[in-house]
């Protein structure tokens, strides 16, 4: 998969405001992410980074603004294998009877026809996105016996064997060790590379340099959006962590 230069957005966010209730969880949140590049998303609980992932995928209606993905709604392009989310640990029951294989073959779902029947090819994408993520060799080990960065890395595999363009990752690095966070951090680089449009939130400031493209720091808006370095000034990352009390212009 690759990207041409001046090729259309992966994701494209205009105006997106979401509410429960009385709580305001996005507000008027513009936001572009290009394919070829790591995105990172920065911000403290309750910013709204889960939030946003979830009315990119089409979980969540917003009350204003629209999302599209690659021209199209979430939905059209949730049908057509294009999103692949990794959610947060918390989000997954690791106690249902499933493989790592199995985990990995949902990712080919879309493309079993009629009757759900892996064809050889399939079982060849699945393999092939278990050894990049370096898991063959508990390929069919229960999906819940798997450390927190194998669990993360299966997850990797399945957007992987899904063929996703956009790749979206939920806290990947909470509660992983250092290795499975390198070997994440490897594995998104060179999905990027490859041309796919990678948006990953992460409380990991110091990987940050090494991990992404740019950054996006959010505050229930966007605070700032750009290079990496410049999101790392002590102002911006005060005001995306709420510790100023500038009012919005």
């Amino acid at each position: 998969m690759s990207t041409a230069s001046g090729a259309s957005p992966g994701i494209e966010v205009s105006g997106v405001s979401v509410r429960y209730r009385d709580i305001v969880a996005l507000d008027d949140v513009d936001l572009t992410v290009t394919p070829g590049r790591v995105t990172a998303l920065i911000g403290m609980n309750g910013s709204g980074k889960s939030t946003l992932f979830k009315s990119i995928t089409g979980l969540v209606r917003p009350a204003s603004g629209r999302v599209s993905i690659a021209g199209q709604t979430p939905a059209a392009a949730r049908r057509r294998g294009l999103i692949g989310y990794v959610p947060q640990s918390e989000d997954v029951d690791w106690t249902f009877p499933v493989s790592v294989r199995d985990v990995v073959m949902m990712g080919r779902y879309g493309r079993l026809g009629p009757t759900r029947r892996p064809r050889p090819d399939d079982h060849r994408a699945v393999d092939a996105a278990l050894e990049r993520v370096e898991l063959s060799e508990l390929a069919d080990r229960q999906i819940g016996r798997l450390s927190g960065g194998q669990r993360k890395r299966a997850f990797v595999a399945r957007g992987i064997a899904q063929d996703a363009g956009i790749l979206l990752l939920d806290e990947p690095f909470a509660g992983v060790d250092k290795k499975s966070e390198a070997t994440i951090v490897r594995l998104l680089r060179e999905l990027a590379a490859d041309g796919r449009t990678v948006l990953v939130s992460t409380h990991d400031l110091h990987a940050l340099p090494s991990l992404a493209d740019e950054a996006v720091l959010l505050l229930r808006r966007v605070v700032f959006q750009g290079a990496v370095d410049e999101a790392l000034r002590p102002e911006l990352l005060a005001r995306a962590f709420g510790l100023t009390t500038e009012e919005r212009p």
